[in-house]
């Protein structure tokens, strides 16, 4: 048991990610103002060039029904949120539906009651 446990203690412990050092506060790179704002001003670009390979690629948003069937927003976002929104509403009535039959049913209604 102290052998299985002492082996599966080493396997999570070797798998464990290194935390990351880019933002370290103790990084001595990064103790003046100088070499932050390039670290900035690089983020920034770095930023700015995946937003334009994103809008370049056309990344089209997607809009996933409750039965699972994906509703393409044509690269829409308002568009898709707007069927996200409408298909959300319908959930929310069938399940305010569902609802009142349970609480019909335990109320003595068995016409209310699925069989």
């Amino acid at each position: 048991m102290k052998v299985s446990l002492l082996i599966c203690g080493t396997v999570v412990v070797a798998t464990m990610p290194v935390a990351a050092l880019a933002d370290d506060p103790h990084d001595p790179a990064m103790r003046n103002a100088a070499a932050r704002a390039r670290d900035s001003a690089k983020t920034r670009e770095l930023n700015r060039q995946e937003n334009d390979r994103v809008v370049k690629t056309g990344v089209r948003w997607w809009t996933v029904r409750p039965d699972g069937s994906k509703v393409a927003g044509g690269g829409n976002y308002a568009a898709a949120m707007r069927d996200n929104e409408r298909e959300r509403a319908r959930y929310e009535q069938e399940m305010a539906d569902w609802r009142r039959a349970v609480a019909a049913c335990r109320a003595g209604d068995r016409a209310a009651c699925d069989d």
